[in-house]
């Protein structure tokens, strides 16, 4: 079975970045192990996929479809962390990240970090509304219209 525990500390919680960027999710840990695994928790699929595994010795294993370029484990020893790499970044790879290790035939999760590829980051004074839909609304072509509304943007980004 699954497990949350307090021996991984797995940074950040949330990442929210654009398409074709990278990013990292650290996962520290206070114990002995033998390697790393790294699941993503798909929301939209229900399931947990197994994405790569990599051990003390540096190997390496990979899940089933999983692309080598896109995945790829750092380990720095001397803090025993593992970062999971993450590049040409894609709205298919939303979902929710996790590290973890095998102990007494028991996977132990970290706490996750939530992972948000977008096309287009919201602007930085409208983050905790939810975004906008892109399609064109019919009728509000009036200049007036459009006028105050440019004015009503203005001012929500004013600091």
């Amino acid at each position: 079975g699954f497990c949350a525990n307090l021996l991984l500390t797995q940074t950040p919680e949330h990442i929210l970045t654009q398409t074709n960027n990278k990013t990292e999710i650290l996962c520290e840990l206070k114990k002995e192990h033998t390697g790393v695994y790294w699941y993503r928790w798909s929301q939209g699929r229900q399931h947990f996929e197994f994405l790569v595994f990599s051990n003390t010795l540096g190997k390496t294993i990979y899940g089933t479809n999983v692309s080598q370029d896109k995945f790829r484990v750092h380990e720095a020893r001397s803090q025993s962390s593992y970062s999971l790499h993450i590049s040409h970044l894609h709205p298919s790879d939303n979902g929710t990240y996790y590290c973890s290790v095998s102990q007494s035939s028991q996977l132990l999760l970290g706490s996750g970090t939530q992972l948000s590829v977008v096309d287009a980051l919201p602007p930085p004074l409208k983050t905790t509304q939810t975004p906008m839909s892109r399609k064109p609304v019919q009728g509000i072509t009036k200049s007036k219209a459009a006028s105050r509304k440019g004015m009503a943007l203005a001012l929500l980004r004013l600091p």
